[in-house]
């Protein structure tokens, strides 16, 4: 890698001196390793850390140049005289050693050129949108959303007079052409563009899917390459979708979910192509937002076991849908691993890998019915978030969703009798017990 006072070109191939220059080890001869294997130290020399076998936590502002034309280099990346951002460690607003191999990590599970990581999921989207738009864009958005980020576009961007167009999640591809069609006018009048097509497959928390194939057809069509379309894929990823390989052009996760996994942190993280990533990482370098370096540490940690994780969630989720499936005091259930509408089962068959471990289950009854069944949970509990190692259930119509107006959430199926359910990994025959007493209470 480039040496302590380099200030050729190559040096900006190593942007930390804590970590190994691209390409890492990431081959042994033609064999290309798996990301799972990768996730033990791809991104990091343990020689330039003391011999340390883990990164160390970097608990500092700002990092010294080697000289001053580093200096003169680095800033020029940041403040976009020369593209590609700081080719080295400048300041920890925007950069940082924990960070950087967490971003190099993060991007190998969806095979992404480039990775930026966010103090929160939402972060991640609020400063994704708002690189990318103008007075007078237009945002076109699946439904439903997470309400926060729903919300971020109604409430928050229309002030700034960005507008929002949104579709099913389940639309046709001719459906998918005429909101676009709408959108192109509805910018054209407003004097702006169609700025981002946002997705959000599967939905939260109704698990609706949207075909990412058939949108990126209709943007080309219909628009241009050059609207990004960007996803939030934290239900599967970034085991069970890899949305990159089927049309997005970046993919979001709030890494306080599956990533992260045990419900100790909050953090989040975009990834795609740096044609998208620069204009993303402008605007946070100006904003803050960046992970800090504990949360980046615990999240490497995380890293190492995801599949670990992930794998033994979805296996205790099938079992116990298996379960659910045919009860008596369950309406119906909105799991990817049963699915009745064709439509939905093609999306399934051409964009996942596994139907995850997070659920809608539909409880006979209203929010009353709803309510006894969580109060009576002794395993599974009873709170927001999902992907972690512990079972939780909720009431989004009650909780995360309280904000979404009556009619809103009746349109897009958030009803009050529907409870969302992330498994975990304890025993499935525990967990299956815990809902089968529960559902009894009802």
């Amino acid at each position: 890698m480039a040496g302590p006072h380099d200030t050729s070109e190559n040096a900006a191939v190593a942007s930390s001196p804590r970590r190994t220059p691209r390409p890492d080890k990431t081959h042994i001869g033609t064999h290309a390793l798996k990301p799972s294997t990768l996730m033990m130290g791809h991104g990091y020399d343990p020689d330039l850390s003391e011999g340390a076998l883990k990164p160390p936590i970097f608990l500092t502002s700002t990092f010294t140049f080697p000289s001053a034309a580093d200096g003169k280099r680095h800033f020029e990346g940041i403040t976009g005289k020369r593209p590609g951002g700081a080719a080295g460690l400048v300041y920890s607003r925007f950069n940082g050693p924990n960070q950087e191999i967490l971003e190099d990590r993060l991007s190998l599970w969806d095979g992404a050129e480039d990775a930026l990581t966010f103090s929160s999921g939402m972060t991640a989207i609020c400063i994704l949108m708002m690189a990318f738009v103008s007075q007078g864009d237009v945002i076109v958005h699946s439904g439903p959303l997470y309400a926060a980020s729903e919300g971020f576009v109604a409430k928050v961007l229309s002030k700034f007079g960005v507008t929002y167009v949104d579709f099913p999640a389940g639309a046709s591809r001719a459906e998918m052409d005429a909101v676009l069609e709408r959108a192109k006018d509805q910018a054209a009048r407003q004097g702006g563009k169609v700025a981002m097509i946002y997705l959000e497959s599967p939905a939260n928390p109704t698990n609706a899917l949207v075909d990412i194939e058939a949108m990126q057809a209709a943007r080309d069509s219909v628009l241009s390459p050059d609207c990004p379309i960007a996803i939030d894929n934290t239900f599967l990823g970034p085991l069970w979708q890899r949305p990159l390989q089927h049309g997005a052009d970046i993919v979001v996760y709030s890494l306080t979910k599956y990533v992260g996994g045990h419900s100790d942190l909050v953090a989040g993280s975009i990834a795609g192509a740096k044609r998208w990533m620069d204009p993303v990482r402008a605007l946070r370098n100006t904003m803050g937002g960046i992970v800090d370096p504990n949360t980046a540490w615990m999240l490497l940690r995380s890293l190492e076991t995801v599949e670990l994780r992930m794998q033994r969630a979805g296996e205790n989720a099938a079992k116990i849908c298996a379960f659910l499936k045919d009860h008596p005091k369950v309406e119906r259930l909105g799991y990817l691993g049963q699915i009745s509408d064709p439509r939905q089962q093609d999306i399934y068959n051409r964009h996942c890998n596994g139907a995850g471990s997070t659920f809608s289950l539909f409880i006979e009854g209203g929010e009353a019915e709803a309510f006894r069944f969580l109060d009576n949970l002794v395993i599974a509990k009873l709170a927001v978030s999902l992907g972690g190692t512990e079972t939780l259930a909720s009431l989004p119509a009650a909780m995360t969703h309280l904000s979404v107006p009556d009619e809103r959430k009746a349109a897009l199926g958030i009803t009050d009798n529907l409870v969302r359910i992330s498994i975990g990994i304890e025993d499935a025959d525990d967990l299956i017990a815990d809902f089968d007493q529960a559902l009894a209470k009802v």
